[in-house]
């Protein structure tokens, strides 16, 4: 009868045979093979069914030392499988970087070539050379605006319409409305005075609030008042300027206000290429 562990191994009781079988009475003369146990030999599996594909080895003869064996052969083929995958994946990426088309080879180097021309572009030469350029076709259209240089007397009413509407777009006008007595528009008339040839191409002029029709409110408390004007609109309208500048002010103090205003340009915010002086570091 088979055993447990005949019936676990599968019953390969068709492999043992007796030590006795097949021998002849020559070869063991006077032996009695009666009353003895007959010894067994065990076949080896490998010359029965042939040469195995497994090449390990293991200690354990067991179910469970054979069980162990086959998972960890599956693992190292599952392994081995991913390994190669992976190396096939890298093999094939660089295979289709590598073979670009003619015409993908043709817009890389114009690519390229772009690529350098812009940076020849960015260089610090180029750009300070277009901000040269730049900065005089500016100037030259600025130096298409009339000059004026003095302060300008607007007799009547008349005049002063035809001083604001017949102007040049361009050109930013500054009215001072003032009263013949009054000390304070005696020294704006002054101060326009010494602005208007720093101011060449700004239209400074003075208008006599008498022929301008005001009412004498006005006259006694609104002047000295600026009006600023261009193209035709008025930009500014400053009465009672004292408010801002006391009754003694200078000609600067008079320029620092239109420029705080937007009145005048910054000449300050002129650039160095311009005037050729270094630029000031903090």
């Amino acid at each position: 009868m088979a055993t447990l562990e005949d019936k676990i191994l599968g019953e390969k009781l068709q492999y043992y045979y007796s030590s006795s079988e097949g021998e002849s009475d020559d070869e063991h003369p006077g032996s009695n093979n009666k009353g003895k146990s007959e010894s067994l030999k065990i076949i080896p599996e490998n010359k029965i069914m042939g040469q195995s594909h497994w090449t390990g080895s293991t200690t354990n003869t067991g179910p469970k030392g054979v069980i162990k064996d086959w998972q960890r052969f599956k693992q190292l083929e599952t392994e081995k499988r991913e390994s190669e995958e992976r190396e096939k994946m890298v093999l094939i990426k660089k295979l289709s970087i590598s073979a670009r088309s003619t015409a993908e080879d043709s817009k890389a180097k114009e690519q390229e070539q772009f690529d350098e021309e812009l940076a020849e572009l960015m260089s610090d030469d180029f750009l300070l050379q277009y901000q040269k350029k730049r900065m005089a076709e500016m100037l030259s259209v600025a130096g298409k605006l009339p000059t004026f240089g003095t302060l300008v007397d607007i007799p009547n009413g008349d005049d002063f319409l035809q001083s604001v509407d017949e102007e040049q777009k361009t050109v930013t006008i500054v009215i001072h409305i003032y009263d013949r007595y009054d000390t304070a528009c005696k020294n704006m008339n002054k101060a326009l005075s010494e602005l208007a040839p720093e101011y060449k191409n700004v239209k400074f002029c003075k208008f006599i609030s008498t022929a301008a029709g005001l009412s004498m409110f006005f006259k006694s408390y609104g002047v000295p008042a600026l009006l600023v004007y261009k193209a035709g609109q008025m930009i500014g309208n400053f009465v009672r300027v004292t408010d801002d500048l006391s009754d003694e002010f200078s000609s600067s103090e008079v320029e620092g206000f239109l420029i705080e205003a937007g009145m005048l340009p910054d000449k300050s915010c002129i650039p160095a290429i311009i005037t050729g002086l270094p630029s000031s570091s903090n």
